[in-house]
């Protein structure tokens, strides 16, 4: 009795260390993959909100899909009418920095969003334009602060911070730190803190839906700026997988159609 004692007591102890054998940075690239899509289309409703509750409201399209290592997006805004026909082109790479390029119809002109924009406000909303694609794993460091329970869920918390001032001013932080839900990896919460780590925003993604292959979507996103009392919620009202969009449809030209 006593062996098989000792027996199940090591086997315990070894599944236990390995469980918690993980490192920061491979719960987060587990995190991004549970949530990666090789290919959707969806609308969404994007609201923004002043300090006073004021709100304004954008219906956008979002078209992704990946090509041989590289996901490529294209965002087009369908109202209201002075950001209709609005669109973002995105390119997003394995082991380099993204490119993004917007077009603005009264302009009737295509321009590159150069990388100290974007970590700037995504068409004036609480958003920014490096929430839009994927962040590069090598440009940050990852530590995990322990763990916590977060709308009843048992979560890792997770801090991420940025390695260089480069790096901070392209993501519009120095740092964050993340509530990952330790049962199936899904982000629920980040909070974002500014160059003298101080907390200014937090974003929440709530309604979860498996979409394709396992993968999950949030259907609901919000985030407020806790300083200025701003916020901005994105809706997803329609998604549709593994869709069949050719690569050509995902160029600079294509935005201004």
């Amino acid at each position: 009795m006593k062996t098989k004692i000792s027996i199940l007591t090591i086997i315990f102890i070894f599944f236990g260390f390995v469980g918690f054998s993980q490192t920061a940075e491979q719960i987060i690239e587990k995190s991004g993959d549970a949530v990666n899509l090789s290919s959707m289309e969806m609308i969404s409703l994007l609201k923004i909100y002043d300090n006073k509750g004021n709100e304004r409201t954008r219906e956008v399209s979002t078209t992704r899909k990946s090509f041989s290592g590289t996901c490529k997006t294209i965002i087009k805004f369908l109202s209201p009418a002075d950001v209709k026909g609005t669109g973002i082109l995105i390119y997003d790479y394995e082991d380099k920095d993204d490119d993004l390029w917007i077009f603005m119809p009264a302009l009737r002109k295509t321009r590159r969003i150069v990388s100290t924009e974007k970590g700037k406000s995504f068409m004036g909303s609480e958003f920014t334009n490096a929430d839009m694609s994927k962040p590069i794993t090598a440009n940050f460091t990852y530590k995990i602060l322990g763990t916590e329970k977060y709308e009843n869920k048992d979560c890792w918390k997770i801090e991420i911070n940025c390695k260089t001032p480069i790096i901070q001013s392209e993501n519009g932080y120095k740092k964050k730190i993340s509530w990952v839900d330790k049962s199936n990896y899904l982000c629920l919460k980040i909070e974002f803190y500014d160059k003298d780590d101080k907390l200014f925003k937090i974003q929440k993604n709530q309604q979860y839906k498996i979409v394709s292959g396992g993968k999950y979507f949030s259907y609901f996103m919000e985030t407020e700026n806790v300083i200025t009392k701003r916020k901005s919620t994105m809706t997803i009202t329609k998604m549709s997988t593994n869709i069949s969009t050719p690569e050509s449809q995902f160029t600079a030209a294509m935005l201004e159609k």
